[in-house]
């Protein structure tokens, strides 16, 4: 059984950093992708960035480029992701993903785990 439990969102000030955990049971990382999804209030899911657990290649949406980090640790199965110059537009309810299988596609279709999601909100 496959569980994902995201923590280290809450309410931040512009251009604070804080940063994501995803806390992963049951799943393997060798050769899998995971994720990080956001969605605001009254628009769609959008993928935040992704890597690729067996080559550490990473993929970035282009609105966090530079300034998000997603990295994990194999030994505390843990996904991270490291916000940094957060701006209010970050605001979004952000969800940790995995799938099986190493490529890791954009699409939110090909994650089969979901976590609950951890809000971030960031005020100007």
């Amino acid at each position: 059984h496959v569980q994902l439990v995201e923590s280290g969102g809450g309410s931040v000030q512009a251009g604070g950093s804080p940063r994501l955990s995803c806390a992963a049971s049951g799943y393997t990382y060798n050769r899998n992708c995971m994720a990080w999804f956001r969605q605001a209030p009254g628009k769609e899911r959008e993928g935040v960035a992704r890597i690729a657990t067996g080559s550490g290649n990473t993929y970035y949406a282009d609105s966090v480029k530079g300034r998000f980090t997603i990295s994990r640790d194999t030994a505390k199965n843990t996904l991270y992701l490291q916000m940094n110059s957060l701006k209010p537009e970050d605001t979004a309810m952000y969800y940790c993903a995995a799938r099986v299988g190493s490529y890791c596609y954009r699409d939110s279709g090909y994650f089969g785990y979901w976590g609950q999601g951890t809000q971030v909100t960031v005020s100007s």
